[in-house]
């Protein structure tokens, strides 16, 4: 049973994959006015109620939350019940509700060992096991075969013919551009701007994201729109940039076959990270959400620390975008001694550590 948000984004996820849902309500507490916040509370305490409601149809052994506020009823109401607790803290900081619920939780599953200092330590010290980020079987199978990643991705992109050998024609390195599922608007722009320089040296596949893939096709925000409607009939459609850039909104099933055969990514650096990012081996040119003291400036230096990203800062992209990645992109003895860093710190049997401590918790809670 998941439960989450009412009407939140997160449902149609998981209804997608077959689960059973249950929405609650929830609210922020932390950055919003006090009548807002004492309205919220409210809130938490009708989530409460709701949750012990669903507990009563669904009468679980254990409960795993991965933070935000949403958990927070439903930590307190498995509290109330006898029903241990485990979080998952994918990124390497904590947040204020991930802090707070870790005093009500038996466990913490934390991605990386520097992150088991919040909780106590590993345990039995303190709270911490360190799992490392589960990551999807597929993206797994992705990784032992990057050639046949890399033909499986030219299939799923292929456009009416025009794509089958986009990235297989003369052998350039494959540079993947994302800013997770909405995009970044900051790194969109870059990209388009640095298009010649960067299609000089590697084939481009950019994930703009649906927030702003109308911008995309749109000449007065994008030099290159015609290519984004459609690159068989734009101006120099036998040209480079036709020929080695490739704009999409978004990829659902192909994304892993997009991490397996990308030899360079400039990325966000959200919680996947950690765990795709490894497992792929994927040199990585990250730029985090420019939120001062954010969870994404943390997990950018656990992968540059032990040399498998370089961070670039989001005021910089505009200028310092080439200047940093093709470097990359002209040295593969590099990008090769980045990869093996980013295995280094790869768990692929994440999911599966994750599950042996869940089923810990709840035969250690039978009477």
């Amino acid at each position: 049973m998941w439960v989450g948000s009412s009407g939140g984004m997160e449902q149609a996820l998981v209804e997608r994959h077959g689960l059973a849902y249950r929405g609650i309500h929830t609210g922020q507490l932390r950055g919003v006015n006090p009548l807002k916040a004492l309205f919220n509370i409210g809130k938490m305490v009708g989530g409460v109620r709701q949750t012990l409601a669903i507990l009563n149809e669904f009468p679980a052994d254990v409960c795993l939350v991965t933070g935000g506020y949403v958990c927070v009823p439903v930590v307190v109401a498995c509290r109330l019940r006898g029903i241990p607790v485990m979080i998952y803290l994918p990124d390497m900081t904590p947040g204020w509700a991930i802090r707070w619920l870790s005093k009500l939780a038996q466990r913490v599953a934390v991605s990386h060992e520097d992150a088991a200092q919040h909780f106590g330590g590993e345990w039995p010290q303190g709270k911490a096991v360190v799992t490392g980020y589960p990551v999807r079987p597929k993206l797994l199978a992705a990784a032992q075969d990057r050639q046949a990643a890399r033909t499986r991705l030219a299939d799923a992109l292929n456009r009416g013919g025009s794509r089958r050998t986009w990235i297989d024609t003369d052998k350039l390195p494959l540079l993947l551009v994302w800013g997770a599922s909405q995009g970044a608007r900051s790194i969109n722009r870059a990209t388009w701007a640095a298009l010649d320089a960067l299609t000089a040296h590697a084939h481009i596949l950019h994930i703009v994201g649906t927030r702003d893939w109308s911008m995309a096709q749109d000449p007065a925000e994008n030099p290159v729109a015609a290519h984004v409607r459609n690159p068989d009939t734009a101006p120099d459609a036998s040209g480079p940039l036709a020929e080695r850039y490739c704009a999409v909104d978004y990829l659902h099933e192909a994304m892993p076959d997009a991490l397996a055969a990308a030899d360079v990514t400039v990325a966000r650096a959200g919680a996947s990270i950690l765990g795709e990012f490894t497992v792929t081996g994927l040199p990585a040119v990250l730029v985090p959400l420019p939120i001062a003291g954010g969870h994404q400036d943390h997990n950018a230096q656990t992968l540059a620390q032990a040399g498998a990203a370089v961070i670039l800062d989001d005021a910089d992209l505009s200028r310092d975008l080439v200047s940093t990645t093709l470097p990359l992109l002209q040295d593969a003895d590099r990008r090769n001694a980045m990869a093996d860093a980013a295995r280094r710190l790869a768990r692929p049997a994440a999911a599966a550590a994750i599950a042996a401590e869940l089923r810990k918790l709840a035969q250690a809670s039978d009477p």
